[in-house]
């Protein structure tokens, strides 16, 4: 056309293609989006770690804790979680342990003109604990004993009451422990000497029997045998030790000068008090981490309300030791923290004399970021008398979540009732199973729980049970049933053991009456519900292998029907 030569067209832009070509780009472009949307999701979540035990956000938690709805969703009251649930249980660290092969047998050196009549004259001495030959049979005899934990240290023997006997104390942990912490435990051996003075072990006291070895170990005292590691020693120090002597004496303050220097970080008032121990614990660790942001001492009340869920009395009762339920001493070695009664004693003595301010903060919505640059010696939050705005962790929401953390790895349970835990699982050697058979209230309603009375009556747990735990194995159930010979037939299969077997633990005669005797000035101290709940569930935690109700017992969901979706997200 006019010489000019014409456009040669390709199939694809053919008016007739370009429909088709359109739909191919726009797939192509949508394909790539998802793509990039994929690969985007991925990073994100093999990169994110959740800056809080509790992965809620603190708008929802504070839904949860301040509801009082009588929905379907009942809320769970046991046993809280603590800083030592959320350790990793560092295997390798906990590798290094002592074998029988590392107990070297000591046999003092006789020669061949050694009289019979020497020998029986030493047979008649009294046995000396700290002989090599005697604190190292103990330890072999120990080992051979005791075949389901692994020792980690065992301390130098201490005469005991008779001549042939001796204490010694160890470290250890179960061989197939999931929980993040060492024991310790001392028991008194009875040793014979024979005429030709060979050493043998009659017998093994039970559980921490051996009271004479139970001296609380000084820092600088070198164990009596021990193999251990630079990283075992990191760990040891990082994790609790159920079973030695607690000092959670309260911490005071050294001098007029080292008071007036201090700064200090105090809640008042507020809708707290005898609530849940979880919505506690949500508040306390919010005080807590804003005293940690500010740098500042926490002045705390150690006197806690414990709420009715947990009392025989099923009123609230006030007048309850935080350190009936969580270690203390953890708590004041790793954290500034003082008791609020000896604050006040100080602060009425000082404050005037050396000039000592206090900054008042009567709002939630003032934040710890805008607390940061305040002077005066002590900063005191006071709450109101509205619910929900007057409960301590509405500090923490907002902004703050992403600032003030709290600090869990702080708050330990009560190494008291841990070694009542202890206590049980050694009873059983540390070789049992366990089940948690929830029934009471949730076994009544037929609404919610439809099938969970008879998923766990005595025939049903016969019949499940036979495919998940060996017979004639020892099996410690858990319950909240209150008669336990509800569970008798399981008998005829299992060697079956409760909590309440084993009062003794905590009866007028026990370490730990007396401890918590002496803490509460003199006044005999309820093993009340929340320590049942608390100790009932560390042991079924213990065992070697647990069954659940929920799951495992029961198709009903845990939190009533048609909330098992709800529950697992």
């Amino acid at each position: 056309m006019l010489g000019r030569p014409g456009l040669s067209r390709t199939g694809s832009f053919r008016p007739e293609n370009l429909g088709q070509n359109a739909l191919h780009m726009i797939g192509n472009l949508c394909f790539t989006i998802f793509v990039i949307g994929v690969l985007v999701f991925t990073i994100i979540a093999a990169t994110y770690e959740p800056e809080d035990p509790l992965f809620h956000p603190s708008t929802k938690l504070t839904t949860f804790l301040t509801s009082t709805s009588n929905a379907t969703f009942q809320s769970d009251n046991t046993v809280v979680k603590t800083g030592e649930d959320f350790m990793a249980a560092n295997q390798t660290a906990f590798a290094t342990f002592i074998n029988v092969t590392d107990v070297v047998e000591i046999k003092e050196e006789r020669t061949d003109q050694t009289s019979s009549s020497e020998c029986e004259g030493d047979s008649r001495k009294p046995l000396n604990c700290r002989d090599p030959e005697v604190f190292h049979l103990m330890m072999k005899e120990a080992i051979e004993r005791f075949k389901d934990i692994h020792f980690y240290r065992f301390g130098k023997p201490a005469p005991g009451p008779e001549e042939n006997t001796c204490d010694m104390a160890w470290r250890f942990r179960p061989k197939e422990g999931k929980t993040a912490a060492f024991y310790k435990d001392y028991r008194r051996f009875v040793i014979n000497r024979s005429e030709n003075c060979t050493l043998s072990v009659v017998s093994i006291g039970d559980y921490h029997s051996g009271v004479n070895a139970r001296k609380r170990k000084n820092k600088n005292q070198k164990p009596g045998f021990e193999k251990t590691s630079g990283k075992q020693e990191q760990v040891v120090a990082a994790l609790p030790v159920v079973g030695e002597t607690v000092n959670d004496s309260l911490p005071v303050v050294e001098s007029e000068n080292a008071f007036s220097r201090g700064k200090y970080l105090i809640y008042v008032g507020g809708g707290d008090r005898c609530k849940s121990m979880n919505h506690y614990l949500w508040s306390f660790l919010c005080a807590l981490g804003e005293a940690q942001y500010l740098n500042r001492t926490l002045v705390m009340d150690l006197k806690l309300c414990l709420s009715s869920i947990y009392t025989s009395s099923n009123q609230d009762e006030e007048g309850k030791d935080f350190r009936f339920y969580f270690d203390f001493e953890h708590l004041k070695e790793a954290a500034s923290v003082l008791d609020h009664e000896q604050f006040w004693q100080d602060w009425n003595k000082w404050q005037k004399k050396d000039g000592l301010s206090l900054h008042l903060v009567e709002d939630f919505r003032v934040t710890p970021m805008k607390l940061s640059e305040v002077k005066d010696s002590l900063i005191m939050r006071k709450f109101g008398l509205v619910e929900p705005d007057n409960y301590w962790y509405r500090v923490c929401e907002g902004e703050t979540e992403s600032v003030v953390q709290r600090p869990w790895h702080l708050l330990w349970k009560s190494r008291r009732l841990m070694d009542i835990v202890s206590a049980i699982a050694s009873k059983l050697n540390w070789d049992y199973d366990s089940v948690h058979i929830v029934r009471g209230e949730k076994a009544r309603n037929r609404d919610l729980w439809p099938n969970l009375a008879q998923d766990t009556s005595p025939d049903a747990l016969i019949s499940t049970l036979q495919n998940k735990i060996e017979d004639g194995r020892n099996v410690y159930i858990a319950t909240n049933e209150p008669d336990t010979s509800f569970f008798d037939p399981l008998k005829d299969k299992y060697s079956t053991h409760f909590l309440d077997e084993y009062k003794d633990l905590w009866d007028e005669n026990s370490e730990w009456y007396s401890e918590t005797k002496n803490l509460n000035n003199g006044v005999p101290v309820e093993f009340d519900g929340y320590m049942r709940v608390s100790v009932d569930t560390e042991v079924f935690l213990r065992a070697k292998k647990q069954i659940e109700t929920f799951n495992e017992l029961t198709n009903d969901c845990k939190d009533g029907i048609n909330t098992c979706n709800t529950a697992s997200s």
